[in-house]
């Protein structure tokens, strides 16, 4: 299975992308305009982006840090990462594409595109194969609309609801029950705060 990008991983891209038109930067250089201290792990970061398709392999002959080809983004465009569940949990999947997402449905901090997969949120309005929004949180108030990471491995889609003692992920669809599951053993990757929807 393939490994979701980490909030880390993502970071870097987007720095990557929003300096596309300026030299690429040599690990140093994006250590420091990200203000990350090791650069052991930054290089381990960026290996994972090239594994991703989302950066060129650094062979000595490239100064700098590059963006792979197919993946310089024009304004009006966001990371397609994967599918999201909407019913059981499955993996988000990191892929090399972008999706074209209006400026209306974004918001000013970094943000991503999942394709919905399931109909546990349908009386939401929100079904199998429509694309998330998401903005890149780490959380979020009782009642949002986020995509929550179980056990560090899978990925929903679902209403949250936090208590001291567990966390309630709500779906929108009465032939679904809700998931409850102890707090340290969900972590909140994002707010949705828009979809989008084609009709053929």
């Amino acid at each position: 299975m393939d490994t979701p990008l980490t909030r880390r991983q993502r970071e870097i891209h987007e720095y990557l992308l929003a300096h596309a038109d300026e030299p690429p930067p040599t690990l140093d250089e994006l250590a420091r305009g990200l203000g990350m201290r090791s650069r052991g792990s930054l290089h381990r970061h960026v290996q994972a982006l090239v594994d991703a398709g989302l950066v060129e392999p650094m062979d000595g002959k490239k100064r700098g840090v590059r963006l792979a080809e197919t993946t310089h983004e024009r304004d009006d465009e966001l990371p397609l990462l994967g599918r999201i569940a909407a019913g059981q949990p499955i993996a988000a999947l990191p892929q090399p594409e972008t999706l074209e997402v209006p400026t209306q449905l974004r918001r000013d901090q970094p943000c991503y595109v999942l394709e919905v997969d399931g109909d546990s949120m349908i009386d939401e309005g929100i079904f199998d194969g429509d694309w998330v929004v998401v903005e890149e949180r780490d959380r979020a108030d009782n009642g949002e609309l986020v995509v929550a990471l179980i056990d560090g491995e899978e990925a929903t889609l679902k209403r949250i609801e936090q208590r001291p003692d567990k966390v309630v992920l709500h779906p929108a669809n009465a032939d679904h029950a809700p998931q409850e599951y102890a707090p340290e053993r969900v972590r909140i990757q994002g707010v949705v705060v828009s979809q989008m929807r084609r009709y053929f």
